[in-house]
């Protein structure tokens, strides 16, 4: 039996990506996973076969975040597949991404951004939180972009830290009712979002070089943190940002061994 066996979840954004790796592992668990997608219908599709094919559980919803009654249309759509039996397992995990500096960033571009990081899973958190059971988990997808520098993807930058600002009140305010939330932040990991990047060896060295682990990640690092957190032995863990980036930017690597030791005359 799995760890979350009987779990009822909802990941957003989850048919492609970080968030098709958590809900794969969610359901490998035993939980029913809600796999919410915008736009890419084959993909959520696609999701939901690997997992029913592999005996676990899981249905496709989709509301588009950056369209009005966004939230509304995802939530008729799970209440509907629910049938009442409530939620125990929220991760907001959908976002859009932006490569601007900020003379580039426009009205427009800053406002979906904001739209679909920020609003979107604030107001998907608000209308989860009465069919949330006691003892359930939230997760929010924060990036390592709020703890460094990046210029180029500073609309975005912005949006991952107002998200991850809401997890140490929303944690206070829940934990009477024992529901953890957690932000969990990635570095740069190899998904569809940032193939641009990975398609170049030597930006793929780059990022390695200043990386403790000496690699970037790859979806299932991330969501095997997530599976933690939301299963029992993650249960007194809350408000916290979990970093998930291998170690990137912890400042110079330094050789160490034998080989690296200075030569004797």
């Amino acid at each position: 039996m799995g760890l979350l066996e009987g779990k009822a979840a909802l990941v957003t954004g989850g048919s492609r990506g970080i968030g098709r790796a958590i809900a794969l592992r969610l359901a490998a668990e035993g939980a029913r996973v809600a796999v919410h997608y915008g736009g890419n219908r084959s993909a959520a599709a696609e999701t939901v076969a690997r997992i029913v094919n592999s005996g676990g559980q899981a249905f496709a919803v989709q509301a588009s975040f950056d369209a009005p009654g966004g939230v509304d249309r995802l939530f008729e759509g799970l209440t509907a597949r629910l049938a009442g039996g409530g939620l125990d397992i929220l991760v907001n995990n959908a976002g859009i991404s932006s490569d601007n500096p900020m003379a580039q960033v426009t009205p427009k571009e800053l406002e979906r951004l904001l739209a679909v990081n920020v609003t979107a899973p604030f107001f998907v958190t608000q209308r989860a939180l009465p069919m949330l059971n006691d003892g359930g988990r939230i997760i929010n997808m924060g990036s390592i972009a709020s703890r460094i520098a990046v210029s180029t993807q500073i609309g975005y930058t912005i949006t991952k830290a107002a998200l991850e600002a809401l997890t140490p009140s929303l944690a206070n305010e829940l934990g009477r009712r024992g529901i953890t939330v957690n932000t969990v932040a990635p570095g740069a990991v190899r998904t569809d979002m940032i193939e641009h990047y990975t398609a170049v060896p030597e930006v793929v060295a780059g990022l390695e070089a200043i990386t403790a682990l000496g690699r970037l990640g790859d979806p299932e690092d991330v969501a095997d943190v997530v599976a933690f957190l939301v299963s029992p032995q993650g249960r007194h863990i809350t408000g916290r940002t979990i970093d998930v980036s291998g170690g990137a930017y912890l400042g110079p690597i330094v050789e160490t061994g034998p080989a690296a030791a200075p030569q004797l005359p």
